[in-house]
């Protein structure tokens, strides 16, 4: 197994990545194209280790974790060379004659730590920015989702170059290894708690850090003009609590603030389009993901168990631990203080939160550490303009949810304690490139004035030199201007 060699498939990753080949236009396209034939060979069985670890039927299997990939590979194919090639870059005429560019190029052995809730996507993704990129990669993926990194192991050894493309199963003891290794940049997704220690062991190589965190994403939610906006506000609203990954999801719908006047509507809205989508027996409808793994869900039980929590249930609030599932479940106004309120939710519990006036949101976001993704469904021009303003977060998405992850052309991360660094698209083979500035520079013009010895004539010459004041240059050259 290549967990038990840990550090001969290194010095192999090293030796691959130095012999140039990884670098090679043809070589790149080639593990784009292998990643692209596991997605498209090997479909069912992706659907059926995502239904193994998380009970993910098979369509948000495909909608969030195949689908989506499979666009992205063939956005860069279809890109690639575009990507690869030198950009011209425009230089002030005191540089004649010279040209310059920006040449990207690969950073080389690079470290993927990717997470449960999306196993296959959150390995994928950046991977194809990295491949796309020139580099040499190690995948480790989360031993949570043990089926899906068994997968991820087969397929990739079985599809790639696997020289220069390894995976490394194993717990956190593997992890903690890896990071004792230099590596040329590491991108992880996952806690905050696990991505402080990355960084620290990242700061013992100076080793550049993406970190993909999270945080807890409001839903601002305003009145609406008409009915039909509110339904399909909220019917979006519940898609994007519950329909990824049961709210395991880091850009999930953490919680709703809503004026008081709304509230009555709103979790009636919200009760009916749950039952719509679930049915009166969500457990049974094979819809919805199951919490993954024992600890998560005593962690969840844990934030209904809270004094005042339980009581501000609304709807839903079963659990089934043998199963591990929990219904989807509003509450509204839970205590600010309790850890529902102060901690990521990451699984289907909804808190809605009501305030007097709904301008009083940002006030309330801005007391809060940076979400990952803010969401707001309000046609408020004025509360729009504010909220982009007044707030900071990874992302702003003004009447609906989700969507701006999936785009290419959108770069994907957070701010500040959501994590920094971004990717998707261009975005993740810049991520893990080098824009190496190239000048070039003829002999046919010298500035005698920026060698010594110096003189006040020479100072006066660099001044007006640096103020792009290039007549001044030229007439203070030829003693036509005063040098006071």
């Amino acid at each position: 197994m290549l967990n038990d060699h840990l550090e001969a498939d290194l010095k192999e990753l090293r030796e691959a990545f130095n012999s140039g080949k990884t670098k090679e236009t043809s070589w790149r396209i080639s593990q784009l194209n292998g990643l692209l034939r596991i997605l498209e060979d090997r479909e069912n069985d992706i659907s059926m280790a995502l239904k193994q670890d998380l009970g993910k039927h098979h369509v948000e299997a495909y909608r969030d974790e195949i689908g989506t990939v499979v666009k992205t590979v063939n956005n860069a194919l279809v890109n690639l060379k575009q990507w690869m090639a030198a950009k011209k870059t425009r230089l002030p005429i005191a540089a004649f004659p010279s040209t310059a560019s920006l040449v990207p190029e690969p950073l080389g052995v690079v470290l993927i730590i990717s997470s449960w809730n999306f196993p296959i996507g959150l390995s994928l993704e950046p991977l194809i920015g990295a491949l796309a990129a020139g580099n040499a990669v190690v995948l480790k993926p989360s031993e949570l989702a043990p089926a899906c990194s068994s997968l991820l192991a087969e397929t990739i050894r079985d599809y790639l170059d696997n020289s220069a493309v390894k995976v490394i199963e194993g717990g956190s003891d593997k992890g903690e290894r890896l990071l004792q290794y230099k590596f040329d940049k590491i991108f992880f997704t996952g806690s905050t708690r696990v991505g402080k220690v990355v960084m620290s062991s990242a700061a013992q190589h100076l080793t550049p850090v993406t970190l993909e965190l999270g945080g807890k994403c409001p839903a601002v939610v305003g009145s609406f003009s008409s009915s039909r906006e509110n339904n399909m506000a909220v019917k979006r609203i519940v898609w994007g609590k519950f329909g990824l990954c049961a709210g395991q999801a880091c850009i999930a719908v953490d919680y709703i603030l809503t004026e008081k006047k709304n509230l009555s509507n709103l979790v009636e809205s919200l009760k009916r389009y749950i039952k719509q989508c679930y049915g009166d027996d969500p457990n049974g409808s094979h819809s919805i993901s199951k919490i993954v793994n024992k600890k998560h869900f005593s962690r969840l039980k844990s934030l209904l168990d809270e004094p005042m929590v339980k009581s501000s249930v609304v709807y839903g609030g079963s659990l089934d631990e043998e199963s591990l599932f929990i219904e989807p479940t509003i509450l509204v106004d839970p205590p600010i203080h309790a850890t529902i309120m102060t901690e990521e939710i990451f699984g289907p519990l909804l808190p809605v939160i009501t305030l007097e006036s709904i301008e009083d949101s940002i006030n309330f976001i801005r007391a809060r550490p940076n979400p990952l993704a803010l969401y707001a469904f309000t046609e408020n021009e004025s509360l729009q303009k504010r909220l982009v303003s007044e707030t900071s977060s990874g992302s702003i998405m003004f009447n609906d949810t989700i969507l701006q992850y999936a785009v290419d052309t959108l770069p994907f991360g957070g701010v500040g304690g959501s994590g920094f660094g971004r990717y998707h698209g261009k975005y993740s083979f810049d991520n893990f490139s080098h824009e190496k500035v190239v000048m070039m520079r003829g002999f046919l013009v010298d500035f005698w004035f920026r060698y010594p010895p110096w003189t006040a004539q020479k100072l006066q010459l660099l001044k007006a030199g640096l103020r792009y004041d290039y007549l001044g240059v030229l007439l203070i050259a030829l003693g036509l201007k005063s040098k006071a």
